[in-house]
């Protein structure tokens, strides 16, 4: 017998992210693979974000009397099927041809959020189109101010009502693997790496008949035929990354919507945050990805959380591999979670069916948490903290 239309997409081979993660890593040339899964300089945080997470103990409460676990979450007026959404990815389309729109489809269907990265493969208006503007933009911020207000009126006139601004990136990260492989501004193909290629025959095939991937956000503002010298040019010159309070002021008097500030890591940060006027924070270190002498995310959010959690939305990303993570994170103050690599892993091993079956996994396995400890709401799941 086939599998039920109407029942949620799972593959029985991969019922974790490891599984997933190892199946990526047979399937796509190792440079891809390298992007994804590495860290900055000597991957420390990337390994700690999750080990630090998993230090968290939750408490069973056997005897009490039973109730029925709910994953709903509210989250700026919207109810979301489950407490964790996809977070913004660069790059997405490297990893596995037509990743975003096929994310995005995901998140859609199954009601989870899903951010569009500025210099994803996508572009904002094709996310837009497939997620009935539901999708929310996350914006690095351009060096020019009538390209941040084209940017902003785009995410606007496609039916955004999340924008999510970046302040973790005032430098490019140092990572060893990309810098090897060619990846760093401006990227090189190496033999090397069309070697790899050739030695993945469905990614090469997959992406022929894609096409390579692009910054599809940004065509309109790049000049064409552009050799990969002056792609890197081009960068440098588009974006400023460090964020601060003068920048962020006129994006809070232009956009509508809700406005949320990833990358927090601080108490300082979340207070500025809370005194200019946003939504919400994501406590987040970019996956591990940018200061490798930093706290896992875990630390400072439960801090913030305690603090700021009654003044502001409080988020995280970073570091979350599973349902137990998810509550584990949620148990420690965090409204919501998000995933990257997670899900690029499962989109990387399985293609179209990735997406779903990634959001499948998480479900299942955050459900039988809360079931296993008598947790009736994932608002709930702080009162099952071992302090």
């Amino acid at each position: 017998m086939g599998r039920n239309p109407n029942e949620p997409y799972y593959n029985p081979k991969y019922p974790t992210i490891e599984d997933l993660r190892k199946k990526a890593k047979n399937k796509i040339p190792k440079f891809a693979f390298e992007y994804l899964d590495g860290g900055c300089n000597d991957d420390v945080n990337v390994k700690k974000n999750t080990d630090e997470i998993r230090n968290v103990e939750l408490i069973p409460r056997y005897l009490a009397s039973p109730t029925k676990s709910n994953l709903k979450t509210t989250l700026f007026g919207h109810t979301y099927d489950a407490p964790f959404g996809v977070a913004p990815v660069g790059l997405q389309g490297l990893m596995w041809p037509n990743a975003p729109e096929i994310l995005a489809k995901a998140a859609f269907e199954n009601n989870i959020p899903f951010i569009l990265s500025t210099v994803s493969t996508s572009s904002i208006e094709r996310i837009a189109e497939i997620t009935e503007g539901q999708a929310w933009f996350q914006l690095y911020h351009p060096a020019k101010t009538t390209l941040r207000n084209d940017f902003l009126k785009r995410a606007q006139d496609a039916g955004y009502s999340v924008l999510v601004i970046l302040c973790d990136v005032p430098t490019f990260g140092y990572r060893p693997r990309d810098i090897r492989n060619g990846l760093a501004m401006p990227p090189k193909m190496s033999g090397r790496n069309i070697l790899q290629i050739l030695a993945r025959p469905k990614w090469a095939y997959h992406t022929l008949v894609h096409g390579q991937p692009n910054f599809e956000t940004l065509k309109p503002y790049m000049p064409k035929n552009l050799n990969l010298s002056q792609l890197g040019k081009f960068m440098d010159d588009t974006f400023s990354g460090r964020l601060f309070e003068e920048k962020i002021k006129p994006i809070r008097d232009m956009w509508d919507g809700k406005l949320v500030l990833k990358g927090v890591a601080s108490k300082e940060d979340t207070e500025k945050a809370i005194s200019l006027g946003l939504d919400g924070i994501i406590v987040s270190n970019h996956g591990g990805r940018q200061l490798d002498a930093g706290e896992s995310t875990i630390a400072p959010l439960t801090r913030i959380a305690k603090k700021y959690g009654d003044k502001i939305t409080v988020m995280m990303d970073s570091g979350i591999r599973s349902g137990p993570d998810i509550a584990r994170c949620l148990a420690s103050g965090a409204q919501f979670t998000f995933m990257g690599r997670s899900f690029m892993y499962g989109v990387s091993a399985l293609g179209n069916k990735g997406g779903d079956h990634t959001i499948t996994i998480l479900k299942k396995q955050l459900q039988q948490v809360m079931e296993q400890i008598n947790c009736e709401n994932v608002s709930h799941l702080s009162d099952h903290l071992v302090k």
